[in-house]
């Protein structure tokens, strides 16, 4: 199995947590199938899993763009923008400090 010459993050999908993945480990195959970047990689190298990984999310990428179909598409989230505060030389509260009041 190939080693790892970088220290590598990787989300574990059965815990949902992050592992370390340390430079010189072998990791295991499930773990290995998340590190796609062959930098990371002893000899730049994927291993087996993470190189079909690697083309399944390539693959899943490209039929996604070339399907064509707008059904599948969600519309565009609206922006919200936000209203325009009026702006005083002083605030309502800073007043009410300084007068010892409530402010009303």
């Amino acid at each position: 199995m190939a080693k790892l010459v970088k220290a590598v993050f990787v989300k574990d999908p059965d815990r949902h947590r992050t592992v370390l993945l340390r430079p010189g480990e072998e990791p295991e195959s499930r773990f290995a199938a998340l590190v796609t970047n062959p930098d990371a990689w002893e000899d730049g190298k994927l291993p087996e899993a993470a190189a079909k990984a690697s083309e399944q999310e390539t693959d899943s990428a490209d039929n996604g763009e070339d399907s064509g179909g707008d059904e599948d598409k969600a519309a565009p989230a609206a922006k919200k923008t936000a209203a325009k505060k009026a702006t005083t030389s002083r605030s309502r509260g800073r007043d009410a400090a300084d007068e010892g009041t409530s402010g009303d």
